[in-house]
């Protein structure tokens, strides 16, 4: 299985789009730029087709050292959440996704 890399999507976007290997990886930045930006800020990043990116806050709890057991406060902080969408979920697992909207008032 081969992984992704900014390298091969700039590959991608100068074979399918057509613009130079050099503004395919500007565009990209920028792109990746913009979204790192709303993250930051708080806000969520919706891809149509594909999925949500949001930022959720998580609260102080309490956790345990595995070696000791003792009892350690786990900080509050900010976790990077993805949900992807009902397409991208069903071409991962090789589905057909059914849009129809079925009736139970038969």
């Amino acid at each position: 299985m081969e992984t992704v890399t900014r390298a091969s999507l700039v590959e991608q976007i100068y074979q399918q789009v057509g613009l130079s290997r050099k503004e395919s990886a500007v565009l990209l930045e920028d792109i990746l730029e913009t979204v790192m930006a709303a993250l930051e800020q708080g806000e969520s990043v919706k891809i149509s087709g594909f999925g949500t990116f949001s930022v959720r806050q998580k609260g102080q709890r309490s956790g345990r050292n595995p070696k000791t057991g003792e009892e350690v406060p786990i900080l509050p902080r900010s976790v990077l959440v993805f949900r992807p969408s009902q397409l991208l979920r069903a071409e991962v697992n090789h589905e057909s996704l059914d849009l129809d909207v079925d009736d139970d008032n038969d």
